[in-house]
């Protein structure tokens, strides 16, 4: 319960602030995982919606699986205009959905919550026989620049349990025991670029950081002011850069 409720009174920040997926995200999908717009997907840990619209814009159907009714419900909000959206109140290892119902499973920036076993033995029941199954994380890169090193060592002095939840835990060996079998990664680049109010609402919709309501707010929020001003371009902006990784097979 602690893991699917510590996203709730972050679901504004969520929706405004957290980083989509690129086209070419898509036409991977198309090229190596036979979608077409007939194809139904679920979308795992599908949170407020995100990662959804890139294959609703598509034209597929796709069933958000969601177990945070805040984000349920932010989802459903925004996503009003897309009738092939479906909300289901589930988790990865107990989905509701039928058994061979989808055509893809995918799941972008939640798989790190699972449990992994009964994920995988919940996920071959719900596709067809040539299904796919996806893993999606934007991965912030931690030292390419300046900006994104300072930023980093602000995160790991003021989270709460950053480097236990972090994505980035998911090793090989981790992929390899829940695939069992051979799979494929592929990586795009991604970024987002903020005044200092993108960059404050992206590092409050991050579940590990002191929320506005915490005494400790105050102080992070003049670090992370500083560190703005500091690298901020001429505009008034700075660059946070992200490596999506697309992990792909059959299983």
């Amino acid at each position: 319960m602690e893991t699917v409720e510590r996203f709730s009174n972050r679901v504004e920040n969520y929706i405004k602030y957290r980083p989509g997926y690129r086209s070419e995200v898509l036409q991977l999908f198309k090229d190596e995982m036979n979608l077409e717009p007939s194809s139904v997907l679920a979308d795992i840990g599908s949170g407020t919606g995100i990662s959804s619209r890139l294959f609703l814009e598509n034209g597929n159907t796709v069933y958000g699986v969601e177990p945070n009714a805040a984000m349920r419900d932010a989802a459903t909000a925004l996503l009003k205009n897309f009738p092939n959206y479906k909300s289901v109140e589930g988790t990865a290892e107990y989905t509701t959905l039928p058994d061979g119902s989808v055509n893809i499973v995918f799941a972008a920036q939640a798989f790190h919550w699972f449990e992994p076993e009964k994920t995988r033995i919940e996920f071959k029941r719900i596709t067809t026989d040539d299904g796919f199954v996806a893993l999606i994380w934007n991965e912030r890169q931690l030292d390419t620049t300046p900006f994104l090193r300072e930023y980093e060592h602000l995160l790991l002095a003021n989270a709460s349990d950053y480097e236990k939840v972090r994505h980035e835990n998911v090793t090989a060996e981790k992929l390899e025991d829940f695939f069992q079998t051979d799979f494929t990664k592929r990586t795009f680049d991604n970024e987002q670029i903020f005044d200092f109010e993108g960059l404050r609402g992206r590092m409050l919709s991050s579940s590990y950081m002191p929320s506005e309501a915490d005494e400790r707010f105050g102080k992070v929020e003049s670090q992370l002011r500083n560190l703005f001003e500091k690298h901020a371009d001429a505009t008034g902006k700075v660059a946070i850069l992200y490596d999506t990784n697309v992990f792909y097979a059959k299983i």
